[in-house]
């Protein structure tokens, strides 16, 4: 979160890191005149846009300056690294005050008032377009991917606080996340030969129709089938297909075969995040919303229609109007950070039996999506805090993991289990699973309580994925692991 720094530290922090003093004094004064944070109930129209734009987007250029000024961040002395960070949170601190403001009229004039709605990637492109030095553009976002994780000083962070803001707002909010529920239209061009081929290859996922069925297999071998950039869009577009498709009445998650020698001829779930990918600065921090808000969320909640999300209305309690379809995961091996995520949205799991879940989330330093929403529910408060905080592992064969898993079955009874649940699931109709499902959520998980999660989610996420402390975590349980493996 954004470290609070008294202005009487603010100098003496920048000037012993050995900054130019005419920079650090330009900075300082920057920041006298940036925009103050308006509470709740102020009036939107009392705060002026322009001015507050233009100071705010001062401090930014005079603060990046200094940045820049400093050596590599993995490289930077003590006093180096601390004037880094304090220059990194007080600039959280000025676009977190303005999109306080104005967050809203932005997302208001993009959207065209909600009649036009946009995914998480649009919108930031667009709002950075609109708001340029507050948000990064494509061509920043593409010069840092160039870096470590370990060098990066936080190009991310104000997208995390524009969407945390957005998400804050009822109204905004849910607009955002109907939007994210449409299906996409890479999606709605591959319908048809999904229809007709009843199999597509989309890279790092694959995705077939087998009678009423519709499969996903993760197919990144090289990775464990890990997510990262590389899966979030063929993730997505899998899951459009078969909620989209009009012979399938249910979806099976289903990892692939993969490359490493230790699992040659095994299929493994998922390894969740790709660590090696986040450590080599390759994994974007908007892939943690897209995959929330997109891929997940429509296994959970299905697929809505344009016309069932209208302009920027007050939320209210209707009934969902979804296109949804019960979803049956399939584990062999492990489902690992998001693998193990996946089975909080899905109906029932299938799990081989000596495998395990896990949500490793403290070694990585990260959140790991919305388990900390969902997985109580399953396992109970405490078991949760233990498999969050303190690493807990969950072996399928073991009591505690009932709440996880359906049916534990030996590896070479996988198959006839999938088809078995397939069977059971379409002779009980497509009509009553998705009724029975919106029902269910009515209780465990409505969307304004996503909403609200998500505000937090944004928020928190941005800096544990840029903080100092994921790479010491990267570092000491995963790359050197991996290093000394090599």
């Amino acid at each position: 979160m954004i470290e609070v720094i008294p202005p009487i530290e603010r100098e003496p922090r920048l000037l012993a890191a050995g900054l130019p003093p005419d920079g650090v004094r330009c900075f300082v004064e920057s920041l006298q005149s940036s925009p103050t944070r308006a509470s709740a109930s102020s009036n939107p129209g009392a705060v002026s846009f322009e001015p507050d734009l233009s100071a705010a987007q001062r401090v930014c250029e005079v603060g990046r300056g200094l940045l820049q000024a400093l050596p590599l961040r993995s490289t930077r002395t003590g006093d180096e690294l601390r004037a880094g960070n304090t220059i990194v949170h007080l600039l959280a601190d000025t676009t977190w005050k303005f999109f306080r403001n104005h967050a809203g009229e932005v997302y208001r004039e993009l959207t065209n008032d909600g009649a036009s709605p946009m995914r998480i990637e649009q919108l930031a492109i667009q709002a950075a377009g609109r708001l340029p030095g507050l948000l990064p553009t494509a061509a920043d976002l593409a010069g840092e991917r160039e870096l470590f994780q370990k060098d990066k000083d936080g190009l991310e962070i104000s997208q995390g606080l524009f969407f945390s803001q957005i998400l804050s707002d009822p109204i905004l909010g849910h607009h955002l996340i109907k939007s994210l529920l449409l299906p996409r239209a890479e999606s709605l061009e591959l319908l048809n030969a999904f229809k007709r081929e009843r199999r597509l290859d989309l890279g790092t996922v694959q995705v077939e129709a087998k009678g009423n069925a519709g499969y996903i297999y993760f197919n990144n071998s090289a990775y464990l089938n890990a997510e990262d950039d590389s899966t979030f869009l063929p993730l997505e577009i899998a899951a459009d297909l078969i909620l989209l498709h009009p012979d399938l009445q249910v979806g099976v998650l289903r990892g692939g075969y993969v490359d490493h020698p230790r699992y040659a001829g095994k299929r493994v779930f998922s390894a969740g995040a790709n660590l090696t990918q986040i450590y080599n600065g390759q994994f974007s921090y908007l892939q943690y919303l897209i995959r929330d808000m997109g891929f997940a969320h429509k296994m959970y909640r299905g697929v809505l229609s344009p016309d069932q999300i209208g302009g920027l209305v007050e939320p209210n309690d209707e009934p969902e109007q979804t296109l949804e379809k019960p979803w049956i995961a399939a584990v062999e091996s492990f489902a690992i950070g998001g693998g193990c995520q996946l089975l909080l949205v899905v109906d029932y799991v299938v799990a081989e039996a000596g495998s395990y879940f896990s949500l490793p989330a403290r070694k990585e330093g990260i959140i790991p999506a919305a388990a900390n929403l969902r997985l109580a529910r399953f396992v109970g408060e405490r078991l949760a805090r233990e498999a969050i905080l303190f690493d807990r592992i969950f072996y399928v064969d073991d009591p505690e993991s009932r709440g996880l898993v359906n049916e534990v079955v030996p590896r070479s009874e996988i198959d006839a289990a999938i088809e078995r649940c397939v069977t059971g699931v379409v002779g009980s109709g497509l009509v009553s699973a998705g009724a029975n499902r919106k029902a269910m959520r009515v209780r465990t998980e409505p969307l304004d309580l996503f909403r609200r999660y998500m505000a937090t989610y944004a928020y928190q996420q941005v800096f544990c994925h840029l903080s100092e402390q994921l790479i010491r975590n990267l570092e000491r349980h995963w790359i050197g692991r991996q290093r000394s493996v090599a």
